[in-house]
């Protein structure tokens, strides 16, 4: 047989055929080699076969042979048109790319081909490059060319570049090409602009059953509901009929609207023409009674599916995920790991690993970790993300330490989960050194970055950064968010200016019950009870309904200020006006206000008529009462009540030890904390700090640790002897140790709050306020010294304990001496 004839019979042939045939004939055009130039016709002709077969090792077997006898073969360009597409069947797209760049003169149907190859597998900027590298080559696109570049600027959103091509094949007359259209409605719709989608779509001379689906999906895309029913409506009318894909392009929709008959009317209409084999359609139709709160039928749908994707699985996983079925969750993913042996996508981890975080199940959670790193997703930044998430919020900060420190790349999630992670754990020092190496690293914060930062601001007290939080949100636009601006009336309320936490509130654009409740927390904390019950009267005429959190922040604001009367009013109108249950917190709130104006008893007999059983905290509200009105009697009692919880804590320990203390009773007192020492329980020692030029300083009671200690004990020194002539006198009853009393005095004036006042007078200009915060409550030497020292040093000096504010000014406080 002649070997032309041979290898046209080729096509027919497996790959081994094909691999004979051809070394039989390298072998034959060998040893004619001298004499006579090769057919290049052969070539083509193994190549075709080649294509068809998509025999990748044939093809670099011939691809080498040419390169070895390129000085003898004829149509060389034909030839490498031939060996490009073989590449770009066998998805061998850079190689493909390698050879076209050696065809002098390509022509469009190739082109299209690598444009294709591009929007399909991506880089998708490749496609966009390589269509106006086609153009400068002065290759004239052709109606097949469009459809693809088009669905590379979609997949993009680059609305600009598909305006610049819809411009181009309007000049070639080929806007009116039905697939042009189509690819045109796809783009215009997935970049947002469904008039000129729908301008697009209507401007179309013939309509396919593809271009209907394209519009109802742009419509549904966007949430359009009413628009994306009526087009399937018209769509019928102009007889065309839906098929599988229009029904997946409406469901979103439907999901969206919550129309769950108008669902179960489409799920019918699908049943009735036997779409339900179509894995796309059930997927959808699961997705959509999930979104609709359906989840019964959901899962009949997926165990109904006789083929299951990855995709499936997925759906299936994200809906019990959405709808806070975690532990189902959880026994999906078990069942399709174990029973399915289905490799689990990024996406399935994504939604197990959320359900780990709801559950707070570190078990689970390990486990899912583990099978990502056997799986390699670990090095995805998506999963990686993920688990962050979990471990921070699962409260294991170490194991997110170390996974942030080895995740590369970064991005702003990972440093948004880090720093989340951090503030809800309680290391806000450290959620700020986060944020400045993400700032250093040159990824720019995201709106979700600034909501984590912002409350480690206003945990530390930190106002210059949260100033400059504020900033870097107004240049960003972020300030248009209302989460963020409650965050900022958060910061500022608790970094002692609760006047500009009031502007960010009046400037809002829109408020929630946050906002509101925001307001009303901070007013309380600063002593403004009035202002903030004024503030609650705004909210309901602003049509705004208070919540439960909105009581604990005014009946705490009241307590405060000492507002009995108003209190026991709002406190009645939750139950009676609002239908609002009283919880745990409101009663805490009730106690803390009736005992620390004094009415003990009363408090005490509010315990008793409690609906439940009081906790430790109601208890140890009444308690703390007790040490400050020294009823010593109440105290004792109070205190074997919280022993009978079988919670008896540090906190509670100290308040019984020191009111034994405050009376003398020095046996007593030692013996309550030799008792707190065999439990293994230490008091949490006094700490304040001040930040001076951007930098937190922290100071112990005491402390002599810090560089400039020794000016700082002179500073107070010399504020001892100028208070001491306009009439202090150290509280020394307040010092509950068996000591001299100079020495009770020499302990009173070492206070943390005394060391961070006296450092930021060192440091900070004369008329700049001193700004300090505290762990522990403020004690009552320190608060009649401090009022001293603002006299003395004519300075503005505010001090943010463990429970309110207080604003010293011309030797008088905010509080009025009620705390």
């Amino acid at each position: 047989m002649p070997y032309n004839e041979m290898l046209r019979c080729a096509t027919q042939l497996t790959r081994r055929q094909l691999l004979h045939h051809f070394t039989t004939l390298r072998a034959t055009t060998t040893q004619a080699h001298s004499s006579n130039p090769l057919d290049s016709s052969n070539y083509i002709n193994l190549l075709e076969a080649c294509i068809r077969s998509k025999s990748l090792a044939q093809a670099k077997t011939i691809h080498q042979h040419l390169i070895k006898t390129k000085t003898h073969i004829e149509s060389r360009s034909l030839l490498l048109d031939k060996l490009a597409r073989l590449y770009l069947t066998c998805n061998q797209l850079d190689v493909a790319r390698r050879v076209f760049d050696e065809i002098p003169q390509p022509n469009a149907i190739l082109c299209n081909l690598f444009i294709r190859a591009y929007a399909w597998n991506g880089p998708f900027e490749r496609a966009i490059q390589f269509y106006y590298a086609m153009l400068e080559s002065g290759v004239e696109p052709t109606k097949y060319t469009y459809p693809f570049v088009l669905k590379a600027c979609s997949a993009l959103q680059a609305l600009q570049v598909g305006e610049d091509i819809h411009r181009h094949a309007k000049r070639l007359g080929l806007d009116s090409d039905v697939y042009v259209c189509t690819a045109l409605i796809d783009l215009y719709a997935k970049c947002g602009e469904v008039v000129a989608a729908e301008s697009v779509f209507d401007g179309m001379l013939c309509k396919d059953v593809v271009a209907w689906n394209a519009m109802i999906a742009g419509f549904s895309l966007h949430g359009l509901y009413d628009d994306t029913v009526r087009l399937v409506v018209r769509m019928q009318g102009a007889g065309t009929t839906p098929n599988a894909s229009t029904i997946v392009a409406v469901l979103p929709a439907v999901a969206q609207a919550n129309a769950l008959s108008q669902g179960k009317a489409i799920h019918g209409y699908s049943l009735r023409r036997r779409f339900s084999d179509d894995v796309v359609l059930s997927t959808a139709l699961l997705d959509m009674y999930a979104k609709c709160q359906c989840m019964v039928y959901s899962r009949r749908i997926f165990d109904a599916m006789s083929v299951r994707n990855e995709v499936c699985w997925s759906a299936m996983i994200g809906a019990y995920v959405g709808c806070d079925s975690m532990r189902e969750t959880m026994s999906l993913f078990d069942e399709m790991v174990v029973k399915d042996m289905r490799k689990v996508t990024r996406v399935t981890l994504g939604s197990i690993l959320r359900a780990c975080t709801k559950l707070i199940d570190l078990s689970g959670g390990r486990r899912v970790h583990c099978y990502a790193i056997k799986s390699g997703f670990e090095l995805s930044t998506m999963v990686g993300n993920t688990i962050l998430s979990m471990y921070a919020k699962c409260g294991i900060i170490d194991d997110a330490f170390r996974l942030f420190d080895i995740m590369e790349p970064k991005d702003t999630v990972s440093y948004g989960a880090i720093i989340s992670g951090c503030v809800q754990n309680g290391y806000a020092k450290e959620a700020l050194l986060i944020f400045h190496q993400m700032q250093l690293s040159g990824i720019d914060p995201d709106l979700a970055t600034m909501a984590g930062v912002l409350p480690a601001c206003s945990h530390l007290a930190a106002l210059q950064h949260g100033a400059c939080g504020h900033g870097y949100s107004i240049v960003r636009g972020f300030v248009n968010d209302t989460s963020i601006c409650n965050a900022l009336i958060d910061m500022y309320s608790k970094c002692g200016k609760i006047h500009i936490g009031r502007q960010v509130f009046d400037r809002m654009l829109k408020r929630d019950t946050i906002s509101w409740n925001a307001m009303i927390v901070g007013y309380g904390i600063h002593g403004l009870g009035i202002k903030a019950i004024s503030q609650i009267h705004s909210m309901q005429a602003a049509g705004m309904k208070p919540d439960d959190v909105t009581f604990i922040g005014l009946l705490s604001a009241c307590s405060h200020s000492g507002l009995v009367t108003e209190g026991k009013h709002w406190f009645s109108a939750m139950t009676r006006d609002f239908s609002i249950i009283p919880r745990m917190e409101h009663y805490i709130c009730m106690v803390d206000l009736l005992a620390r104006t004094g009415l003990l008893a009363e408090a005490y007999n509010f315990i008793q008529d409690m609906p439940f059983e009081a906790d430790v905290q109601v208890w140890s509200a009444l308690l703390a009462a007790c040490r400050v009105h020294n009823d010593i009697e109440l105290g004792e009692e109070v205190s074997r009540k919280i022993q009978g919880l079988g919670s008896e804590g540090t906190g509670n320990l100290v308040l019984l030890s020191n009111m034994y203390s405050s009376v003398g009773r020095w046996d007593d007192a030692a013996h309550v904390r030799i008792k707190q020492k065999d439990q293994g329980l230490k008091k949490s020692p006094g700490c304040s700090w001040v930040e001076i030029n951007g930098v937190i300083h922290g100071f112990l009671g005491g402390d002599q640790s810090h560089p400039e200690s020794a000016q700082i004990h002179e500073k107070l020194e010399e504020l001892l002897v100028d208070m001491k002539g306009m009439g202090y006198c150290a509280e020394n009853s307040l010092v509950l140790q068996d000591v001299e009393e100079e020495e009770k005095e020499r302990i009173l004036l070492y206070h943390s709050e005394k060391l961070a006042i006296a450092y930021g007078i060192l440091h900070l200009s004369p008329w700049k306020p001193i700004f300090v915060t505290k762990n522990l409550r403020v004690c009552g030497d320190c608060h009649a010294a401090i009022k001293f020292i603002s006299l003395v040093t004519k300075r503005e000096i505010s001090i943010r304990d463990v429970s309110r504010f207080h604003h010293f000014s011309d030797g008088n406080c905010s509080c009025a001496d009620f705390w």
